[in-house]
């Protein structure tokens, strides 16, 4: 039996409504040591954003990170899977797409995240993105 998206996502993700501010994000960022937050709309994933996109999107442009919503710069053109979906599938996808993350949704809810670091960690565990991917964070 093929190892399923469940078994190796990371469960109940980081989410922030779309009219959350980008500065509320930045700060669950760093407290939570993770990349990315995953967007909301009536509890429904409408997009994603990431560390960079706080970078290149805002803080770039100089917009107000206490004033400027997610929505406003959260990457929405995604592709999610199911918990259900095979692993391999999952892998194909990144790939096909070169993605670094996918949202986990069920029924248009965000259940989890998978990352190329997760990935990593459960098939290759002995490879330096493991490794690294297994690190305690930095900052």
């Amino acid at each position: 039996m093929s190892q399923k998206v469940r078994d190796v996502m990371t469960h109940r993700p980081i989410c922030l409504p779309a009219d959350a501010s980008v500065a509320k994000a930045a700060r669950l960022m760093r407290d939570q040591a993770i990349g990315d937050v995953l967007v909301t709309k009536d509890d429904r994933l409408c997009g994603v954003v990431t560390d960079r996109d706080i970078v290149v999107r805002a803080v770039a442009e100089g917009r107000d990170a206490e004033s400027t919503p997610l929505g406003s710069l959260c990457s929405s053109d995604l592709f999610t899977v199911r918990p259900d979906q095979s692993a391999d599938e999952v892998v194909r996808l990144m790939r096909e797409k070169a993605v670094r993350r996918v949202p986990v949704v069920e029924d248009g809810r965000p259940v989890g995240i998978v990352s190329l670091g997760d990935m990593a960690l459960e098939r290759e565990p002995m490879s330096p993105l493991s490794e690294i991917s297994g690190a305690p964070p930095n900052g």
